[in-house]
């Protein structure tokens, strides 16, 4: 299955919600006027691109409408669209790979996210691709987390660093850098505690263990990549704002993208934010990871 049409899968609860409403609101024939944007207004809010990402993306239709670039309304889907692909740099959705030594990917988030299942995509993205990979398991407030990456880690087929629960997790971050320069790591994974945004101490602790890993391994961490709920809309924007205050979050992980109706939530991050989405995840299993391409993506959006 192509990416184009695994996006299309995934994106069935958005796409129907958008699909249905474009279709609703532009008619063939019809010329645009003013009521064709209060009601292109309302589906766009429905699809969760949010009311400051939608106010922004109306003006270019109207733009469009005022200069004489678009006349009727069935003309508006496609000019959106474009609109909305260039609004991703091909540049800034690339890994930033280490010129040597490993490359550190530091993944936060907060509980429920999908964050370790996440870091486990993650590693088994990198294996595919020949890649040399290590787990540093820094979440140590919960033992469940550690188990389950150790479960992952296994079935992806790659080493982890822990330590018992409640450890220091700043002393994992420091021992996983060892590990993966000791043993010629292509790419080091840290999972850190899933915390909430409001927990200002607990957020405090991982920009320590950013510290930590900017000692240990010039460079790093190269990325810190934010996981972020598809199905909770424009709360997860609200979260990467909070994470952003304490740690220099360079990307996206979007999860559970193939549950949410709100999909459209991932034009708002790139529009508020100016945080590339670098990866989604689209169902269960560990294959269930795509790099984020915006044109496959937009495309399978408003696909019928």
């Amino acid at each position: 299955m192509g990416l184009f049409d695994r996006f299309k899968k995934s994106l069935a609860k958005t796409r129907d919600r958008i699909s249905t409403g474009f279709k609703s609101v532009l008619r063939i024939g019809q010329k645009i006027d003013q009521d064709t944007i209060t009601r292109l207004e309302v589906v766009m809010l429905e699809a969760d691109f949010g009311p400051t990402t939608t106010a922004q993306l109306l003006k270019v239709v109207q733009a469009g409408w005022k200069s004489g670039s678009i006349t009727e309304e069935q003309e508006i889907q496609d000019y959106l669209k474009r609109h909305i692909i260039d609004m991703w740099p091909e540049s800034d959705r690339e890994i930033r790979m280490a010129e040597s030594g490993p490359t550190v990917v530091l993944v936060t988030g907060i509980n429920g996210s999908g964050k370790t299942t996440s870091v486990a995509k993650l590693g088994h993205h990198f294996v595919k691709q020949g890649k040399k990979v290590i787990l540093g398991a820094c979440d140590t407030f919960r033992a469940a987390a550690v188990e389950q990456l150790t479960i992952w880690s296994d079935r992806v087929g790659v080493q982890i660093v822990k330590h018992d629960q409640g450890a220091d997790p700043g002393a994992v971050a420091y021992d996983a850098c060892e590990a993966a320069v000791a043993r010629k790591a292509d790419i080091l994974l840290i999972d850190t505690a899933g915390r909430l945004h409001t927990q200002d101490p607990l957020m405090r602790e991982l920009g320590k263990i950013q510290k930590v890993v900017e000692r240990k391994i010039p460079g790093a961490p190269h990325e810190v990549l934010i996981v972020l709920d598809a199905t909770i809309g424009q709360n997860a924007i609200n979260q990467a704002r909070q994470f952003g205050a304490h740690v220099n979050v360079s990307g996206v992980f979007l999860s559970k993208l193939d549950g949410s109706a709100k999909g459209g939530v991932i034009v708002g991050i790139r529009d508020q934010l100016d945080i590339p989405v670098k990866f989604v995840g689209l169902g269960e299993t560990m294959a269930d990871i795509a790099p984020f391409d915006p044109s496959a993506f937009i495309e399978a959006l408003f696909a019928e």
